[in-house]
């Protein structure tokens, strides 16, 4: 049975969401009472990973405040064993039963990649390990129909949800009792609104 926190989970960020586009902020537990109850645990009821990038900061585009959300941020939200330990912590240890892999409009890593692979050129330094990381996506964005960049953003969504399904020893079990839900979202720059999927 699927765990009931997780449609309430959604909820809050649907809302949250809904708050930021209508420039209605309530901003929630911003305050020092807060900051002292969340001292010795916390209990976020969403885990996002999202990408790096500065205008996706993720408690402000869904109206959340501190203990609210564990946010793991990594250009192109793609997946490394830092990510990955991260991730699970918050799956094993803080109990949270909603995951969200939230990619965005633009995004500059998946740019990025897309014109290196273009004039076929590697990337200095790390810069090369998130190219090859994003790779996959960007190839099988080009059978889809549509802007190139964007397909190569969602698919790049879609296969890191994927992959995170598969994530053994803790993730993947907790996928299939039921205990975690795994979604993408994407987030228009523009407009401010994120759509969620999956």
């Amino acid at each position: 049975m699927i765990i009931k926190g997780t449609a309430l989970a959604l909820q809050k960020l649907v809302e949250g969401n809904q708050r930021y586009l209508a420039g209605q902020l309530t901003h929630p537990h911003q305050t020092a009472q807060r900051r002292l109850e969340l001292l010795h645990h916390q209990t976020p009821f969403a885990i996002i990973l999202g990408c790096a990038d500065s205008r996706v900061p993720p408690e402000v585009i869904f109206d959340q405040g501190l203990g609210d959300l564990f946010v793991v941020r990594v250009a192109g939200n793609i997946l490394d064993e830092a990510v990955l330990g991260s991730l699970e912590y918050a799956v094993a240890h803080l109990k949270t039963q909603l995951l969200v892999v939230l990619g965005h409009r633009a995004c500059g890593a998946v740019k990025a990649t897309l014109e290196a692979m273009l004039a076929d050129e590697t990337g200095e330094g790390h810069l090369d390990f998130l190219i090859n990381a994003l790779k996959p996506a960007i190839l099988q964005a080009r059978q889809q129909d549509g802007d190139l960049l964007d397909q190569a953003i969602r698919v790049n969504i879609e296969r890191t949800v994927n992959q995170l399904k598969e994530m053994e020893p803790i993730i993947a079990p907790q996928v299939e009792a039921q205990n975690l839900k795994i979604i993408g979202a994407y987030y228009d720059l523009e407009s401010g609104r994120v759509e969620f999927w999956g």
